[in-house]
């Protein structure tokens, strides 16, 4: 059985290196805010060619915080995509803001610029776009957008860890205000549990997150200045983070291998299998192909042996806790792509020297599906 993801595999993988560091900070006097989360802030910051980085708990508390640090708040609206996990719109809604849903591009599958011209209000403060499966958002596009009505930008990275604009080479995180990333475990760098950061620019948005995370203490005196939350990376999750992510652009790399794999086989299959668009700075997180019968071929690939995903099956604007901002007449190419997504192994470690052979039986599994 071939899983949609594994990502004990990739711990296993390395797993000297982990159970070293775990040895380490175990015997170590601190297991909250310590060395570990500090090396780790400083590390990743400078991977991502920003000045600061503040470890949290979860992706979700790193979009919230994040705007409640750049001064987003209560009544306030932030615009972003529907088609993204629920992380995305909760974490706006713990910011006290409203979520503001529009549609995705056809082509990109994220934020589309156009779309977010159109909904700005007077009410309006940020914009939240989500790199979806690993490929950024246009950037350059959102950014001159934002500047123009003056409005804060949160990366949501959480699928974009290590990813590229090609013209620049700028890494993901690297454009907005700030920009929130997941470490969840499946990530391309993942710890084994739930760890976000928040990465920035601004000295100010980044004192304002560490008192954020932290009950509102603001210096030594363990006094809280305002509201806080208890929302911190803690070090046994850091220890992990420092291993892995001197392996993050080796298992990009690895991933882009799988990807042009599968992008071979499956291009001959025409009109049947839509693919992402070919992008040599994405990160594929997802390999996510669109199809006409995606439920019955995802069953027709589990009885080969092969797991599959589905990254999203519901827009956001399309589920209960969001019913009350969801846009009146739909986001149509989110439910499109709802609709049609399958997500197929990607993880190296998952697929091995068999992305051919899945690609191939996928491509099967579309033409049976057509016929029957």
């Amino acid at each position: 059985m071939i899983p949609a993801a594994a990502p004990q595999l990739r711990f296993a993988r390395f797993s000297a290196a982990i159970d070293r560091a775990v040895r380490e900070t175990l015997a170590g006097t601190s297991l909250i805010l310590g060395e570990r989360v500090e090396a780790f802030e400083q590390r990743f910051a400078s991977y991502l060619g920003v000045p600061y980085c503040v470890g949290v708990n979860s992706g979700t508390d790193a979009v919230g915080l994040a705007l409640r640090a750049c001064g987003v708040g209560r009544g306030e609206e932030v615009i972003t995509v529907s088609m993204t996990a629920a992380g995305t719109g909760m974490g706006i809604l713990h910011a006290d803001a409203r979520p503001r849903f529009v549609d995705v591009d056809p082509v990109t599958r994220c934020i589309d610029p156009e779309a977010i011209e159109a909904c700005i209000g007077p009410r309006t403060a940020a914009i939240v776009p989500v790199h979806l499966h690993g490929h950024l958002a246009e950037m350059r596009h959102v950014m001159a957008i934002a500047e123009r009505h003056d409005l804060v930008v949160v990366e949501d990275c959480a699928q974009a860890h290590g990813a590229t604009e090609e013209t620049t080479g700028r890494r993901a995180g690297s454009f907005g205000t700030a920009a929130a990333f997941s470490f969840y475990p499946t990530k391309n760098l993942g710890c084994a549990g739930d760890g976000g950061a928040v990465v920035t620019h601004d000295i100010g948005v980044a004192q304002r997150l560490r008192a954020l995370r932290s009950y509102g203490l603001e210096d030594e005196r363990r006094v809280s200045a305002g509201l806080g939350f208890n929302s911190r990376l803690d070090e046994l999750q850091a220890a992990m983070l420092n291993v892995m992510l001197d392996h993050l652009d080796d298992g990009n790399r690895e991933r882009a291998e799988i990807a042009g794999e599968y992008r071979q086989v499956l291009s001959s299959a025409g009109e049947a299998i839509t693919l992402p668009r070919a992008d040599p700075g994405a990160v594929h997180h997802q390999f996510a192909i669109e199809v006409a019968d995606r439920d019955r071929l995802r069953r027709w690939l589990l009885e080969r042996g092969i797991g599959t995903g589905v990254h999203y099956p519901l827009g956001l604007h399309a589920q209960p806790a969001f019913a009350a901002v969801a846009p009146p007449g739909g986001l149509p190419v989110t439910e499109r792509l709802a609709e049609r997504f399958v997500s197929l192994p990607i993880q190296p470690e998952v697929v091995g020297d068999r992305a051919p052979w899945i690609a191939e039986t996928v491509a099967e599994g579309v033409t049976h599906c057509a016929a029957s």
